[in-house]
């Protein structure tokens, strides 16, 4: 083919020996590569878009599709060009020998960058299956393309050397201590990611808080060396990956799937303000509907009791009577038990922790029906608001620290100038 040429050229007046010869070949060698990658880019790769775009886009977004066909057709050219480079300049060995390493370095270089497309491709389409979000895929793949290039980069420079790979691979066994220090962090990283996958500690969506990272919300990616967590204020916190094996977490997406947000708060009861019911208290109490059984059972109880104590009744100390403090605390007990929003098959109690300075902490534990943050906070705030406005009902008061307003009301009161004047 190319003797048929240059005897068409010899015959139209145009030399072809020596170095003009050789100018026409690599000439003619670009042009059909030009000319290839304008058939391949503005015809051929336009219609397979959109042939194949018809039934990709249900499963990858348009610029995925054609930054792939992009690359391998890349390759494609780089091996296009090797073919020519062998067919056209098969008697100039030293041009071949450099047309042949460019078109090869070519072709592994969009190979190389075809197959993350591939990568890529394949993580878009694996968020929507229920094994992307099991898996950290990113993470995984992210090793993979970092070992590709590594791999890739040693042929490559063994071709510019005129060396085989083979050499270098076998040097890279002395560099392994440097390897490891360069590529520290993603070789933890990826360490990392397979024990988090292997071991269900952490996936894409989970709720994570990490307090020494500042970290507290959504985790939005789990990379080869960092995990990025959208917080609830809208901000971004990244995480090394490795961090979250070698420090401690706290996952709440348990809490989630079990479909029940933990309430665990109490209120501080003034110990002066507990003391036995009256008759008469006890009579205004049972008519509570929450409260009736409770007092009708105790009070059958403790008379029976009662009863064997005859006249050792006259001090109140030697039999059994009810207190406000335990009535509330039943009370609250049977009110938790009637809430629609409070799951009954999970612990639920109303507790009475140690006093302290502060009083008797009076502690509600019980799960909500929902786990979404904003309906768990109003129904954490309604059982509270009852508490509050329930707990005069039964002669009980909450302990409060002085404010500015109790000092006013206290001077104002007369009692402040009162005892300014005994000192006087």
């Amino acid at each position: 083919m190319r003797e048929s040429l240059f005897a068409w050229l010899n015959s139209q007046g145009i030399t072809t020996t020596g170095p003009m010869a050789l100018a026409l070949t690599v000439g003619f060698i670009l042009l059909t590569s030009l000319l290839l990658h304008l058939v391949l880019h503005r015809y051929v790769l336009v219609v397979l878009t959109k042939q194949l775009g018809r039934w990709l886009q249900v499963w990858l977004p348009p610029q995925l599709q054609q930054k792939m066909f992009d690359r391998f057709a890349f390759a494609l050219q780089g091996a296009v060009l090797l073919a020519q480079a062998e067919i056209w300049l098969a008697g100039y060995i030293e041009s071949l020998h450099l047309m042949e390493t460019i078109a090869q370095i070519w072709i592994l270089l969009f190979l190389l960058l075809g197959s993350f497309s591939v990568l890529d491709c394949i993580l878009f389409i694996s968020r929507r299956a229920p094994v992307g979000k099991t898996l950290p895929l990113r993470g995984i793949f992210q090793g993979v393309k970092l070992m590709g290039s590594i791999l890739v980069g040693i042929v490559m420079l063994a071709l510019l050397m005129g060396k085989s790979p083979v050499i270098l691979f076998s040097g890279l066994g002395a560099m392994t201590a440097v390897l490891m220090l360069v590529f520290k962090d993603p070789i933890l990283g990826l360490v990392a990611g397979i024990q988090l996958s292997a071991n269900s500690m952490l996936n894409v969506g989970d709720w994570l808080q990490m307090d020494k990272y500042g970290a507290d919300g959504e985790v939005i990616d789990i990379g080869l060396t960092t995990v990025k967590v959208s917080n609830w204020d809208k901000t971004i916190t990244t995480i090394p990956t490795y961090a979250l094996i070698s420090d401690s977490f706290k996952n709440w997406q348990g809490m989630t799937e079990a479909g029940g947000r933990r309430i665990k708060r109490c209120v501080n009861i003034d110990i002066t303000s507990v003391r036995f019911l009256e008759h008469d208290e006890l009579l205004k109490l049972s008519h509570a509907k929450l409260l009736a059984p409770y007092l009708s059972r105790k009070e059958q109880e403790l008379s029976r009791y009662n009863q064997q104590l005859a006249g050792e009744l006259a001090t109140p100390i030697n039999g059994r009577h009810l207190t406000n403090l335990g009535t509330f605390r039943a009370y609250l007990q049977a009110y938790l038990q009637a809430h629609t929003s409070i799951r009954k098959d999970m612990t639920l109690m109303v507790r009475q922790l140690a006093p302290t300075p502060d009083g008797v902490p009076l502690e509600i534990y019980c799960f909500t029906s929902t786990t979404a943050w904003a309906e768990y906070e109003g129904i954490q705030a309604d059982i509270f608001d009852h508490l509050f406005a329930v707990i005069g009902e039964f002669y009980l008061r909450l302990h409060q620290t002085p404010t500015g307003h109790d000092l006013r009301s206290l001077q104002g009161s007369g009692v402040g100038r009162s005892r300014l004047g005994q000192s006087a």
